[in-house]
This record gives structure tokens, sequence and C-alpha cells, in this order.
């Protein structure tokens, strides 16, 4: 990298080699790349460097379903629960793209099965809304809370309905109604 140094004190621009430096580093994220950047991790690359836009490099990996490149972030040490700018997650990025195979990275990797940005909206409301009925039973059998409540309120199952999602509502209800009285999922 060349020094564009211009003789005035150190401040926080960036120059241009750097600059390009770190779009490409984002890039191997997105295009799941993890050989290079495994090689940058091992020199010391944050793991949890973010983008403008608050995304990290995990989020870029999972939104775009790479789960071995998933994988080695959360070795090196990514946090799964930094949301981005959206208050979205990298678990809750992964099963809105219906990425199962990243799902069970993050997960592995100890991703909060019931982690969520400020909306409250966990994964499984996300998975459930898309009608992901093998990622919703999935998460169900990691321990997530499927009468969690979102900031608006809304469980899983309500937001599921809302978005008239065929066969995750009647799922869910099987399941809360499993976890709660005998009487809790049954038909009204």
């Amino acid at each position: 990298m060349q020094n564009h140094d211009h003789g005035g004190p150190p401040g926080p621009a960036l120059d241009e080699d750097t600059i390009a430096f770190a779009g490409r580093v984002f890039q191997y994220a997105r295009l799941g790349h993890h050989a290079e950047l495994g090689d940058l991790l091992r020199m010391g690359l944050p793991p949890n460097l973010r983008n403008d836009k608050g995304d990290t490099l995990l989020m870029l990996a999972s939104y775009h379903g790479h789960a071995e490149t998933a994988g080695l972030l959360l070795a090196h040490g990514a946090d799964a629960e930094l949301a981005n700018d959206r208050g979205q997650t990298p678990l809750a990025a992964a099963a809105f793209k219906g990425a199962m195979p990243v799902v069970l990275a993050l997960l592995d990797g100890g991703a909060a099965v019931d982690g969520a940005g400020p909306d409250g909206r966990t994964a499984l409301t996300t998975a459930a809304m898309f009608n992901r009925t093998e990622m919703v039973a999935l998460l169900l059998s990691r321990g997530a809370d499927p009468g969690r409540r979102d900031a608006s309120g809304h469980t899983a199952e309500s937001a599921a309905r809302a978005m008239s999602a065929p066969d995750t509502p009647g799922q869910l209800a099987r399941a809360a109604g499993a976890e709660g009285s005998p009487d809790a999922g049954a038909p009204a």
C-alpha cells in the first residue's frame, strides 16, 4: 500500500488503497471466499469489521448463503449477535434468505437462537413469515421460544398469519400448545 501522507496531522480519513482493500474484504465475505478471508483473519483482520451500513463480514456471508465462510468467521471470533444498522442479526438474515446451511453454521457457532435486533424479530419469526417449515422445525428443536413477542407484540405465529403463510402458523400453534396447556394449540 502506498502512503498518501500530505504532511498534516493524522486524521480519520482513509487513503484510496485502504478503501480499496476494505472493499475487497467485504466482497470476499459476500462471495464466500473463505480461503482469502482465512488468510487475512490469521494476519489480524478484525472479524467484526463493519461496512458503512453496519454489516459485519459475518452478516454479509450469512445473507449471501455462505455457510463455510460464516463458520470460519465464527471460529475467528466474529460476534453472531451484532446487528446491522437495520437491526438485523446474521441469523435473521440467513432465515430471511432461507439459507438452512448458514442457519446451522450460525447455531453451531454459538448464535443465540432467540437473538434479535431492536425490533425484537427473531429468526423464528422471519422463517415463519416466509413459511419455511423445515427451518421453523430446526429453530424450535434448538430451543427457539414460539411464544416470544417482538417489539410490536407479535409472536412468530401471529406474524406468519399476517403474512398469510400457509403452513407455519399451525406448526407454531402446535409447538406452543405442546409447551403450554393441553388446549393452547387447539382450534377455536
